[in-house]
């Protein structure tokens, strides 16, 4: 109401103020507005006439409602990388991600060479209940075969409907050995957060991506790790690498785990009046100021650089591995009914040094590169942000993307082999000492404190175009 008022006192100032030109620059600006007006109902015109004759001219009837939607995506792919149209099904699956709970099965999956193979089944889930075990093919699911299917055709038939059964046919071990399942589906939550520990007396987090059980996750964990270890702990590695982001709400809240006071990210939008400040909320430190490692590489994007800009501007946090992504913009979620929804940028993030990572992405305080087997060399790095094809711009020293390869055993980890070694007191020979330089960026005006209002859109792994956080 603050805001309306305003604008109606500057409104009868201006008024006032300019009633002796008016009949000056009236004119002027009317026939600027009308002209603007003019020209985009005539482009508009001019759409309606090349759908018109597609319609009725095209060699093979089209089908309209695609025509409206390829156009619609044309329209916001131009804007940027992370702006699009979801039709009904993608907003779908889109709060099934981040919401992190649906109806299905619990078995993480993925496939090679054409073949769906179970990663690993998630505990006390139907799944892992009735028997399914890592390495297991899936070889039909509802006696329909696999074979030929996307993983995200295999993934949609084993989600459903909670109490509602499926048909599993799967192959075993080098004597392949075949078994059916017959699985009752249930409520299954995707775990983002596992914790473990290291070498004793170091606690390891690892935050696969920013979803609606995040910050929760996080709490568990750690409270799990302070029972195994109490006063042992010698400090905590948070794993980012290769986290694509999420929710906008979720990284605030996993920041103010490790601190308690200050501002930990501001998003700015086209007004100044847009412009929002996130800070800690006191006593939400569950770490006890135990020292603390970050890792990133070039597939820790959006969210995961919140998180780790945050701890770095706040020197709460040593950051080892390789540049971050570098994509530093927020995108909202608008419904449009039965239609979908639209996943618009609307405002670019800054850390609380007023750092845009927009396309420069966040760089490490010790900078490590993994050992990359010789079939992956040339395959691990990522583009970045700065080389997506219409990408927001930040001034002249862009940067493209870093080193995103992690061992699969962890004895072959340089990095994480560096973060044990830094929380036990001990210099890592191979690391590369990056001291981190906020940019010269005057910080955000401050504003009130607010919540995130609106739905975000998961973010898409890196070998695409990381996706777009956006208030919750």
């Amino acid at each position: 109401m603050k805001r309306k008022i305003s604008y109606l006192a500057l409104g009868m100032a201006i008024g006032a103020a300019g009633a002796g030109l008016a009949q000056l620059t009236l004119p002027a600006f009317t026939q600027s507005a009308f002209a603007a007006v003019a020209d985009t109902y005539r482009e508009l015109n001019l759409f309606g006439d090349v759908f018109e004759k597609i319609r009725n001219d095209y060699v093979d009837k089209p089908d309209e409602s695609k025509l409206i939607e390829a156009a619609i995506n044309g329209m916001l792919s131009s804007l940027d990388p992370h702006s699009s149209y979801m039709d009904a099904k993608a907003y779908q699956e889109m709060q099934v991600q981040t919401n992190g709970e649906f109806g299905g099965l619990g078995i993480e999956v993925t496939q090679e060479d054409g073949l769906l193979k179970v990663v690993s089944p998630i505990d006390d889930t139907p799944a892992s209940k009735a028997g399914v075990m890592s390495g297991d093919i899936i070889t039909a699911i509802d006696d329909e075969s696999t074979q030929g299917l996307s993983l995200d055709q295999a993934v949609d038939k084993m989600r459903g409907a909670i109490n509602s059964a499926v048909r599993l046919k799967v192959v075993r071990g080098p004597s392949k050995e075949v078994k059916e399942f017959k699985i009752v589906r249930d409520i299954i939550k995707v775990q983002s957060v596992r914790e473990h520990v290291e070498a004793d007396d170091i606690a390891y987090i690892r935050i696969t991506q920013f979803t609606a059980q995040t910050a929760d996750g996080l709490k568990a964990a750690m409270e799990k790790l302070h029972a195994d270890l109490g006063d042992k702990i010698k400090g905590y590695i948070l794993d980012l690498r290769n986290n694509p982001g999420g929710l906008l709400d979720q990284s605030i809240d996993v920041v103010n785990t490790f601190v308690d006071r200050g501002e930990i990210v501001s998003t700015r939008g086209r007004n100044a009046d847009d412009t929002q400040r996130f800070n800690a909320r006191p006593g939400g430190d569950l770490s006890g100021g135990k020292p603390l490692v970050v890792l990133i590489n070039g597939g820790s994007a959006s969210a995961s650089e919140i998180v780790a800009g945050a701890l770095q501007d706040h020197k709460r946090a040593t950051l080892i591995g390789t540049r971050s992504f570098g994509k530093g913009s927020v995108q909202t979620i608008m419904p449009l009914g039965q239609d979908g929804a639209l996943r618009l940028t609307t405002a670019r993030y800054y850390t609380p040094s007023g750092r845009s990572i927009q396309a420069k992405g966040i760089d490490p305080d010790m900078e490590i590169l993994e050992d990359v087997p010789a079939d992956l060399k040339g395959k691990d790095d990522t583009k970045g942000e700065a080389s997506l094809k219409g990408h927001l711009k930040n001034g002249d020293d862009e940067k493209t993307g870093s080193q995103a390869y992690v061992p699969t055993d962890e004895k072959d980890d340089k990095q994480l082999a560096a973060a044990i070694d830094l929380l036990h007191g001990v210099k890592h020979a191979a690391a590369t000492i990056t001291p981190a330089t906020p940019d010269a960026a005057t910080p955000p005006a401050a504003g009130a404190d607010v919540a995130p209002a609106a739905p975000v859109t998961p973010a898409a792994p890196p070998a695409a175009a990381p996706g777009a956080d956006a208030p919750k």
